[in-house]
């Protein structure tokens, strides 16, 4: 297993320019698969204040994006956005759902990037310290480790990515995926496969939570609103669209990840 030590920029630049407008778009489907896993679970509204992100930028002629944000009785804030140049090497798209306070089920986060490689991120971002609760290491992360070594053995073409970021590394659960590799049906295939596993397993997690104590929540909804915001306004990525788009725009879209400038009130 080789490990690749980069930021997105320079994967990015350091390949030719190439059209991948397909892979995007595949990328773009299996997203709408898994968001229609999660929809038919949850009740969720649109935020107001993504609206005006429903496109910006000039795609198909140039660099564009689309960010479509929600919350729910259960939800606290569903992010499902997109952000690149298919035409020109790149593209990043996400699916993230941050529960609500009402139980403890960790957050699932999920990257796709294209560049003009394939490249992919998918957690379940933990919402105590995984060293000091070690019941909930042993719920939610221990069932997963052998599938996850499994799946490093059964993909070999797959290139780990630590990235150069010390915040970004320590964001990691110790299930996380996070890969680069070499575009190929058969490694496409085994991205769409764990994230469907992923999502139906997250999913049954949520359906068999207990739930937090009333007098614990307002506590758990301000760490997950840190981890949300720190995530977000911390991704090196965000070069990405300061490159496209410039500074304040880069800064909306960011604030869009986390909730900024939400309207809907969280629950």
């Amino acid at each position: 297993m080789s490990e690749t030590i980069q930021s997105v920029e320079q994967m990015l630049d350091s390949r030719p320019v190439t059209d991948v407008t397909v892979t995007f778009e595949r990328y773009q489907a299996l997203l709408l698969e898994l968001k229609a896993k999660i929809d038919a679970r949850f009740e969720t509204t649109r935020d107001p204040s993504t609206l005006e992100l429903e496109s910006y930028g000039t795609y198909p002629e140039g660099p564009g994006g689309r960010v479509s944000a929600y919350s729910g009785p259960e939800v606290d804030w569903m992010v499902h956005s997109w952000l690149g140049n298919p035409a020109a090497s790149f593209a990043n798209l996400h699916l993230t759902v941050w529960l609500g306070p009402h139980i403890r089920v960790p957050h699932l986060g999920i990257a796709l990037l294209v560049w003009p490689e394939g490249w992919f991120y998918i957690d379940s971002v933990p919402r105590v310290s995984l060293v000091i609760d070690g019941e909930y290491y042993d719920k939610y992360y221990a069932p997963v480790n052998e599938p996850w070594l499994r799946f490093k053995d059964d993909n070999p073409e797959f290139t780990w990515f630590t990235s150069p970021a010390a915040f970004i590394r320590t964001s990691l659960s110790p299930t996380a995926q996070c890969y680069s590799f070499p575009l190929s049906e058969e490694n496409l295939k085994a991205v769409e496969k764990w994230a469907h596993e992923h999502v139906d397993r997250w999913l049954a997690w949520v359906d068999e939570a207990e739930e937090v104590p009333e007098d614990e929540r307002a506590a758990l909804r301000e760490t997950d609103l840190t981890i949300r915001r720190n995530i977000a306004e911390r991704d090196p990525a965000n070069s990405m669209g300061v490159r496209f788009f410039g500074e304040e725009l880069t800064d909306k879209l960011v604030r869009a990840l986390w909730g900024g400038d939400r309207e809907l009130p969280r629950p």
